[in-house]
């Protein structure tokens, strides 16, 4: 099965900054979830999660402005895929209970994303 455009994460150096942003400008609404700081929208389109998070550094690549994470059927097959054409595993596989398995990666390109194996269905 294809991978599927899941997840999205806007990155920010202001997090309280940029959730009055989006949600004055866009409709937003942001619940939290994880961390102090980390919050959760799930009204930025049917079958997307977003998340509105802190700036940090994954595998010593500062994490761009918005990031994207794909559904995947088979985490390790990914790997060996990503691996086999060009790509880099940049995060090894790290469970979030609940939520799955997640990775992020390098393409060819030097562009960052994330792959994460859900448990079940979110949506």
């Amino acid at each position: 099965m294809p991978a599927t455009l899941r997840h999205f994460a806007i990155n920010a150096t202001e997090v309280p900054r940029a959730k009055a942003f989006y949600e004055t400008v866009f409709g937003w609404s942001f619940t939290p979830w994880g961390p102090p700081g980390f919050y959760q929208t799930r009204s930025a389109g049917e079958g997307f999660l977003g998340a509105l998070q802190g700036r940090r550094d994954i595998g010593g690549h500062v994490m761009p402005g918005v990031e994207v994470s794909y559904g995947v059927d088979d985490i390790k097959a990914t790997i060996a895929a990503i691996e086999a054409h060009g790509g880099k595993v940049i995060m090894q596989p790290f469970r979030i209970d609940g939520v799955g398995e997640l990775i992020f990666f390098q393409d060819p390109e030097g562009n960052i994303a994330g792959a994460m194996q859900y448990e079940a269905d979110q949506w």
